[in-house]
């Protein structure tokens, strides 16, 4: 849905890394698990920031041999990028990474699998695990990696700033479990309800084929 929305508006989408279920998929595999993207464009983090939250879908399960219906929750989590200037007071101490390189997984041709090119980081204080495994390279992997770690960072301290001042600006809303921001119900009915602007549409096949701006533009307005 987001790839499909970034080209509509333009921007740049990249998969810098995905894992999946396991099952009896293709390879053994079914579904997507995670999966992080980089993302560029003209305001793209300002367009997209309010996203972050837990994101509900009930529909019949293509993967239920029952055809029952199923409900599946994913959480989105948006993050801009951080500038140098950001990164050096944020300092790491190589001493507080584990890295560890692997085997990249998933559709990509022949390169695939034959270097161990993908990298996770490990931030020991803080348990953050960060991983890319989108380039050819590993050296590119890694430094993607430290970008996101360094976000994930600048996220937490965020965090811990808005706790200070929730008297002045009001309790933000959370990124945890159960903190649903959207619905997008197939069956019985078709509907797709933002709970938080009560923007709804029944057309849920273009929201999922990435028409979001009325949803977002909603939420930028309010």
């Amino acid at each position: 849905m987001y790839e499909r929305y970034c080209q509509q508006k333009e921007f740049k989408a990249k998969i810098l890394e995905q894992s999946f279920g396991e099952g009896g998929g293709p390879e053994g595999r079914i579904g997507t698990k995670s999966a992080t993207l980089e993302i560029k464009g003209k305001y793209a983090f300002g367009f997209l920031k309010k996203e972050t939250g837990v994101h509900r879908l009930v529909r019949i399960s293509p993967f239920s041999p029952q055809k029952l219906r199923h409900t599946s929750f994913a959480l989105i989590e948006v993050l801009p990028e951080i500038s140098k200037i950001d990164e050096e007071e944020m300092k790491i101490s190589p001493d507080d990474l584990r890295i560890d390189v692997f085997r990249a997984s998933g559709p990509g041709g022949q390169y695939v699998n034959k270097r161990e090119s993908a990298v996770r980081i490990t931030h020991l204080p803080t348990n953050i695990v960060v991983s890319c495994q989108g380039e050819r390279l590993q050296g590119l992997n890694k430094e993607k990696a430290m970008k996101l770690l360094y976000a994930k960072l600048y996220q937490m301290k965020e965090k811990e700033r808005q706790k200070e001042i929730k008297e002045v600006k009001g309790k933000p809303v959370s990124a945890e479990w159960g903190s649903q921001i959207r619905s997008y119900v197939l069956h019985p009915y078709k509907m797709v309800k933002d709970l938080r602007t009560n923007i709804e549409t029944s057309n849920v096949e273009a929201v999922l084929d990435g028409n979001l701006d009325e949803f977002i533009e909603a939420e930028i307005k309010s």
